[in-house]
């Protein structure tokens, strides 16, 4: 039995966590730590818990928390976090997987790019722990993951794009240079954290692109695709807001080198992700949309060429709370502690 604490635990990825691991024959959740409603069970603030997890939630230095054994330590907290408690967690003989752009980079020059991105202190707190890291994106790292004492989380608009075009990066099929990506999201990836622009009158009937000038997601995108590729790729990206609670759907477009039929496009990727069961291939007259990955790990690629234009086209579908985060996790705990990767996972959609 795998033994998890989740420091977070009652915002958007926390939660998701917490239902997630109560279905799971082989983990225990012993502590909840979290900044708010400290003293309170989890089910008074999340009330569908209610006989299924009533834990308290841990202030960080309760004793219980501090005290709580705990194989894997979770950390679904806000960036600059994680970082100053990993090697606290490692000293204790357990592994940490964060939520957070903490543990997503290998060098302090790649995390100091995210991190300036993303308005943050460029400096990171634990240097020593990078390149002992590892990117908990299981498709395209799941040995590294395994191995690793420290795994960070892919960012959600990171996991669609990333998984979206990996496998026509591999095949080096696109100009490396050319690639856009057009993502749009739920209102639940802005978090928990109340805000004028996420209230109900601000978001019905309403659709709006952020952070034009650079979100944070493009580093670890154009890192892994590079990967793919073996040179630089460089994109174009939008993130959009959409009049949805959760769900991403990243239109990904990329100039192709030379011609390939839809067929064969559909075909290399069925081969690329053969051995990963949360990625599902569909031709471009596949019925497919955000509600049929609502709540489930999968990630659904409808791939297509434009002959016309001479452009592949992959739109990528995930839900952004699950395989942009909880799923994720709980895909990348599997991993870290010797599981069958889909334990606890395997759910279908629930329709309409």
């Amino acid at each position: 039995m795998v033994k998890i604490k989740i420091v977070g635990a009652t915002g958007y990825g926390g939660i998701g966590l917490i239902e997630l691991l109560l279905g799971h024959p082989e983990a225990k959740i012993v502590a909840l730590v979290a900044r708010e409603d400290v003293g309170k069970r989890i089910s008074d603030i999340y009330p569908h818990l209610d006989g299924f997890c009533d834990l308290p939630i841990l202030d960080a230095a309760d004793p219980r928390a501090a005290d709580a054994e705990a194989d894997i330590v979770v950390f679904s907290t806000p960036d600059r976090v994680g970082m100053f408690e990993a090697g606290k967690v490692l000293a204790q003989g357990a592994k940490a997987l964060d939520f957070s752009g903490d543990f997503r980079f290998t060098t302090p020059e790649a995390y100091a790019d995210y991190a300036t991105r993303h308005g943050k202190d460029p400096q990171h707190a634990a240097p020593e722990l990078l390149g002992k890291n590892a990117y908990g994106l299981a498709e395209l790292h799941r040995e590294e993951i395994k191995q690793a004492p420290v795994v960070g989380n892919p960012g959600c608009f990171a996991c669609s794009c990333i998984l979206g075009l990996a496998p026509a990066a591999k095949a080096r099929l696109f100009d490396p240079l050319s690639v856009i990506c057009d993502c749009k999201t739920g209102v639940s990836g802005a978090g928990k954290k109340l805000a004028a622009t996420h209230h109900f009158p601000s978001r019905y009937e309403n659709m709006n692109a952020y952070k034009l000038a650079g979100h944070q997601h493009v580093c670890e995108v154009e890192r892994e695709l590079g990967l793919q590729y073996g040179q630089e790729v460089r994109l174009t990206f939008t993130a959009q807001v959409v009049p949805l609670c959760r769900g991403i759907m990243s239109t990904l477009y990329a100039q192709l080198l030379q011609p390939i039929s839809e067929a064969d496009a559909v075909a290399l990727y069925k081969e690329f992700y053969k051995d990963s069961p949360f990625v599902r291939v569909y031709g471009s007259t596949a019925p497919i949309g955000t509600n049929c990955v609502s709540r489930t790990n999968f990630c659904d690629l409808v791939v297509s060429v434009d002959a016309r234009t001479g452009r592949l086209r992959v739109v990528s579908y995930i839900d952004n709370l699950m395989k942009g985060q909880a799923g994720s996790a709980l895909q990348n705990i599997n991993l870290m502690a010797g599981l069958p990767e889909t334990l606890g996972l395997m759910r279908s959609g629930m329709y309409p």
